[in-house]
């Protein structure tokens, strides 16, 4: 009776492992839609094909080597045998222990679960880049971002191991609970890098420093691609809990669906006032980013938090991603999307607010593994992007962006009736 029990409640929580995968696999249409929206419609074709060739390129490489490194797992070489051994041996722990609600997933649903997050990340590092990056020099460092770059980091602080062997993030308080660093401010940080050997796009800065507004061609698009990723967050924190087939789990799970909507609420109302009281409108843009900020911000701790809490801690990422991305483009770092500031600095912030509900956690070790991210994706990154840059460089000619990175890239035109 008792090994039929825990049959049926591994099933249920492998099941609900693998729906959470698929909402957060989702999120990479709402990064297309998103990206397609917010760009010029001369550059659709080519941020569409990149959105695509990158999560299958994240799904190989992680598949390839990134897993292993992570976590130590070998998905390349595991097959079926091995997937039924682990079952047994998921089985005979159980009956073990007790049957004391902990459950054990097989290496297939744990590493869908964890492919799509790679493929998150790198899909942030996509908007920044966009309008005047080559293709292939794109899909080139997705190889080593999601190969590489990515799983180790990820292994100092969801894999437990050691910071090069001289500390422990987690014996220092650092808490990250569904990715609002190792995620979202990874991928930040990539793009950053990128950006900053990129350059801005032609016309964006004037010569008396003026700030040019360059507006996206289809607001609709973006509008959709910011509530296909809300949906999908549902997946990216709810199945971080990992499980469902208990009591405590279940409500567990109910509460982060709560906090993270109540979050995404709070950073859509926060923008959407902060923008009317500097720009006298209100900001569609903007809006969307805030949104996305709230959902980045809960993201490091969606359990702890009451629901009034994360509202408030997302209004003040909504407010904070509207400075954010004001004072980025005064710097003249240009970022078609807002992503360094939707991921990057309210990835941040979601990490320092943690210990104001997750006791678990320290402010020391919330700044020591932000540090230790940024520093590693970022110097890592800049490396990869500047050989790319000396090899075979990765931005396109100054006519190709005039003409539109769709022709340049892809050889067509997502909207070719409307070409004069």
């Amino acid at each position: 009776m008792q090994s039929q029990i825990f049959e049926l409640q591994y099933a249920l929580d492998t099941f609900y492992f693998l729906i959470c995968g698929a909402l957060v696999m989702w999120m990479a249409a709402g990064f297309t839609m998103l990206e397609a929206g917010l760009v010029r419609s001369k550059n659709t074709v080519e941020i569409l094909t990149k959105n695509i060739s990158l999560f299958a390129v994240a799904c190989t490489m992680y598949m390839v080597c990134g897993y292993a490194i992570m976590y130590g797992g070998n998905m390349f070489l595991s097959g079926i045998a091995g997937n039924e051994s682990l079952v047994e041996n998921a089985l005979a722990a159980s009956v073990e222990n007790g049957f004391n609600g902990d459950s054990v997933y097989s290496d297939p649903s744990d590493f869908f679960f964890q492919v799509v997050f790679v493929a998150t990340c790198m899909s942030i590092v996509s908007g920044a880049v966009a309008e005047r990056m080559k293709l292939w020099a794109f899909l080139l460092f997705a190889v080593v971002m999601t190969g590489f770059i990515y799983p180790m980091e990820g292994s100092w602080t969801w894999g437990g191991n050691d910071v090069f062997g001289l500390f422990n993030l987690t014996e220092l308080g650092f808490s990250d609970f569904a990715g609002s660093g190792i995620v979202h401010m990874a991928g930040a940080a990539a793009a950053l890098a990128g950006v900053l050997l990129l350059g801005a796009r032609k016309g964006k800065y004037g010569a008396n420093g003026e700030i040019r507004a360059i507006p996206g061609a289809n607001l609709p698009l973006a509008a959709l691609g910011t509530l296909i990723l809300w949906m999908g967050w549902f997946g990216f924190n709810g199945g971080s809990v990992l499980k469902l087939g208990d009591i405590d789990s279940a409500n567990t799970v109910a509460m982060v669906f709560l906090n993270t909507n109540a979050a995404a609420a709070g950073g859509a109302i926060g923008s959407l006032i902060i923008a009317r009281l500097i720009f006298g409108k209100a900001d569609l843009t903007m809006l969307l980013n805030g949104a996305l900020a709230g959902l980045v911000a809960i993201t490091a701790e969606p359990s702890t938090p009451t629901a009034l809490q994360a509202t408030l801690f997302g209004v003040a990422a909504g407010v904070i991603v509207v400075l954010s991305i004001l004072a980025i483009d005064k710097m003249k770092i240009d970022d078609p999307v807002g992503a360094i500031s939707v991921h990057g600095v309210v990835g941040l912030f979601g990490l320092l607010i943690v210990p104001i509900t997750n006791p678990a956690s320290t402010f020391i070790g919330q700044i020591a593994g932000a540090a230790t991210i940024f520093v590693w994706v970022f110097v890592t990154s800049l490396i990869v992007w500047s050989v790319l840059k000396a090899v075979i460089g990765i931005r396109i000619s100054e006519e190709d962006e005039y003409e539109g990175a769709d022709i340049a890239e892809c050889g067509m035109e997502a909207y070719p009736e409307f070409t004069k």
